[in-house]
């Protein structure tokens, strides 16, 4: 049984980070953008439900008063707020999709995650937690070898190895 265990052990830990960082991104990325799609009006686009709709994308009617009535956040009006937030979330998961300023973007909506978890829904913290955990793992571990950082990181090593030759 020992050996078992250690075999069983060692094949886990032999998961790629590469793996877990773009599983990681991609569905981060998902709730931030569904999040940010009801903000919205004028364009739908959701990878997994296969939903289209092209146009040009503006603040939803709604957005506004639901930051005014349900968010209520302080230090900063509905009307600077609604907009952040709707771009805040199409741009980050944007970033966090293809893998660019990956810690960046992550580290982005960790702090909207905190806002969202201690001013507007302070008993979601089993959902809040898991966001928090994916995130933190992108800004301390980065985004895998599939991603543009890392296309970057490689350009950039190779650059500086070739221009120090």
């Amino acid at each position: 049984m020992h050996n078992f265990t250690l075999r069983a052990v060692a094949w886990l830990q032999a998961i790629p980070d590469t793996l877990i960082a773009l599983l990681g991104r991609f569905s981060i990325a998902a709730v931030f953008w569904v999040s940010g799609q009801t903000k919205i009006e004028g364009f739908r686009l959701n990878i997994v439900s296969g939903e289209f709709v092209p146009g040009w994308p503006r603040l939803a009617d709604s957005t506004v008063d639901l930051f005014r009535e349900e968010y209520r956040l302080p230090l900063i009006s509905p009307e600077i707020a609604a907009p952040l937030a709707a771009f805040a979330e199409h741009f980050f998961p944007l970033l966090l999709l293809i893998g660019l300023a990956t810690r960046f973007s992550a580290l982005s909506l960790l702090f909207m995650t905190m806002v969202i978890q201690v001013f507007v829904y302070p008993d979601a913290y089993s959902v809040h937690g898991v966001w928090a955990t994916v995130l933190l793992y992108l800004v301390a571990r980065g985004p895998g070898a599939i991603s543009v950082d890392a296309l970057l990181c490689h350009q950039c090593e190779g650059g500086r190895a070739r221009h120090e030759t």
